[in-house]
């Protein structure tokens, strides 16, 4: 199985927590989201480097909790842009070589190393691949407050991060993007958007993305459920 970069992008304010900060210092289970995110990467023998894209008014306060959790494989912080975009292409170039990349948002801490190791063996493989999950519930196309069409929704999945690419091509893609002034909804839309394929990978459930409120409900919840499963 081949080593692996991460770029994990935390520069947002996270507006829909409404928390007055940057959710990523919110505490769950009594540790701030981003380090229960950094361990998992931390603690991955395949993990050589995270790259971490931060705000610019809080690369020291990042700093000092990385140094108080004793997370060693942080290897850069570099100030992230206005878009999260902007923020994973900085923390690209900060990565030499040509290894394989994953993307992963500082906000989804519960990816599990057996889905993380499947993403790098399909990106050697094809080039890139995300992980994501089967639409579960019916999906209904609307417009102006009207259903107008029902989606059939065996060949929808709800795509999720980390993402994984070789780092010359998805370097590549983001420099095209920024000519071009193409935004993405994620790094794999930017290898769409010059027609390159990309593979998924099933994923799990629990790979939430902590966005609301009561996301913070159902991570407790999944932490909670982990160490009960530990202890079986």
């Amino acid at each position: 199985m081949r080593n692996y970069h991460v770029v994990i992008p935390a520069a947002g304010q996270g507006k829909r927590m409404n928390a007055g900060k940057n959710k990523q210092f919110l505490k769950i289970d009594n540790d701030p989201l981003l380090i229960h995110t950094l361990r998992v990467f931390e603690e991955d023998l395949l993990c050589t480097g995270i790259i971490l894209a931060v705000n610019k008014k809080e690369i020291e306060q990042i700093h000092e909790l990385i140094k108080e959790y004793n997370i060693t494989k942080v290897s850069q912080i570099v100030e992230g842009g206005k878009e999260r975009q902007q923020s994973v292409f900085e923390g690209l170039k900060a990565i030499k070589g040509n290894p394989v990349v994953l993307i992963h948002d500082g906000a989804r801490p519960f990816i599990r190393h057996e889905v993380i190791h499947h993403l790098v063996e399909a990106a050697c493989d094809k080039g890139a691949a995300v992980t994501g999950v089967p639409v579960k519930d019916t999906i209904k196309l609307v417009e102006q407050k009207q259903i107008t069409q029902t989606i059939d929704r065996s060949s929808l999945w709800s795509v999720q991060t980390p993402q994984a690419f070789h780092l010359e091509e998805i370097r590549y893609a983001h420099e095209m993007a920024e000519r071009d002034g193409f935004l993405g909804t994620d790094d794999a839309s930017l290898m769409e958007y010059l027609n390159r394929p990309v593979e998924i990978v099933q994923g799990d459930y629990e790979n939430l993305k902590i966005t609301t409120s009561e996301d913070l409900l159902f991570a407790e919840a999944i932490i909670k459920k982990r160490k009960e499963d530990a202890q079986k």
